[in-house]
């Protein structure tokens, strides 16, 4: 299935999958306003779509998002910042990265080519990040007079640490898929991501979509919602209390005494 949409970003799916793309090759995926708002309506899309028990997200061409489309962009009135909160916490900038992470299903950016500025906080919304060795990185916005806004400072949290952080934003240096890979800003490399995120995501999908978004809502808890230990384990048990009592617990018992693969429904 792909979304009939003018295809600023596609979605396909098959067997739980949603292969999301971007597709702005010819601005290198670069973000105006009309893609902004392809972004964000691609996130609704899949909130909405039952049965997706996992996204990857890429992009087409030669890179993943080369970040703002100054052309389009430049002297553009920054939103009102209370004013303007049209995603729940979020503007819609800041939604195209935050929303991701508020997907109830996993997601996993593979990423190649280059994910500078605006699409490196976007890629940072992912829960796994698969990258090329060669690809370029950078927090770029102080380069045009800007800092991240993107949700890229809350989404940076826990990821790198904040002297690194720090030194990455001031000077807004590039860095390639190695120094990512050893900082914690990748998962893990891969010299086809989009193929390993696809092998991940088969694999993820394959899992009680239950238990996997449980899991993700505690992840976020702990990491975004400044929780307390005591408050995350309350919830924990919360969590395992109704999945103890869920179909899904049910057929992963039943599957294994009949030694076949787990079926589960969405």
């Amino acid at each position: 299935m792909t979304n009939d949409a003018p295809q600023r970003v596609s979605i396909a799916l098959a067997d739980g999958i949603a292969d999301v793309r971007f597709n702005r090759a010819d601005r290198l995926n670069a973000l105006d306003t009309a893609q902004f708002t392809a972004i964000a309506d691609a996130i609704d899309a899949l909130a909405a779509i039952k049965g997706v028990r996992c996204v990857v997200l890429s992009g087409e061409g030669r890179g993943f998002c080369a970040g703002i489309d100054l052309e389009n962009l430049a002297g553009t009135p920054a939103p009102d910042p209370l004013e303007t909160r049209t995603h729940g916490d979020a503007n819609i900038f800041q939604q195209v990265a935050w929303g991701w992470r508020k997907l109830s299903m996993p997601v996993i950016a593979a990423v190649h080519g280059f994910a500078l500025g605006g699409g490196f906080q976007i890629m940072l919304g992912a829960d796994i990040r698969i990258a090329a060795p060669d690809t370029q990185f950078s927090i770029m916005e102080a380069r045009w007079g800007l800092c991240p806004d993107m949700a890229g400072i809350a989404l940076l949290r826990g990821v790198l640490r904040e002297d690194v952080a720090r030194e990455l934003t001031y000077t807004a240096r590039k860095f390639n898929g190695e120094e990512a890979a050893q900082w914690g800003v990748v998962t893990r490399l891969a010299n086809d991501p989009h193929a390993e995120a696809m092998t991940l995501a088969r694999t993820i999908a394959a899992q009680s979509p239950a238990a996997v978004q449980a899991s993700k809502r505690l992840f976020n808890m702990a990491a975004d919602d400044g929780a307390d230990a005591a408050t995350v384990m309350i919830a924990e048990a919360r969590e395992q209390q109704a999945l103890l009592v869920s179909a899904g617990h049910l057929e992963t018992i039943r599957a294994h005494i009949e030694k076949r693969k787990p079926i589960f429904s969405d």
